[in-house]
């Protein structure tokens, strides 16, 4: 059986850590916004240009991080338990909500 994630529950829980090295919402989400050394919005299942190679943001105790990344804040039902869950979670999510 496959749980179904609600755009309506996404979340934040602000009891929970984000994983150091997961990188998934750098990678699976769409970003509208100007990414500092990317040309234009981020598509989904692109890995941001300031995620570095151990999957961490170069940009995020910077200004320059966009805002919609500042404020996303991670949950237990986004992220799971593994980063390989925060992934799948994340692309259905995206899938959600893209117009």
């Amino acid at each position: 059986m496959t749980r179904q994630l609600s755009a309506s529950r996404w979340y934040a829980d602000p009891g929970n850590q984000c994983r150091v090295g997961c990188g998934a919402c750098c990678i699976a989400i769409s970003i509208s916004t100007t990414i500092p050394g990317m040309s234009g919005p981020k598509p989904a299942g692109v890995r941001c240009v300031q995620l570095t190679s151990d999957n961490r943001c170069r940009l995020y105790d910077k200004p320059e991080r966009p805002d919609v990344c500042r404020v996303f804040e991670p949950s237990a039902e986004i992220c799971g338990r593994t980063n390989d869950e925060a992934m799948r979670n994340l692309i259905e999510l995206e899938a959600l909500t893209s117009s």
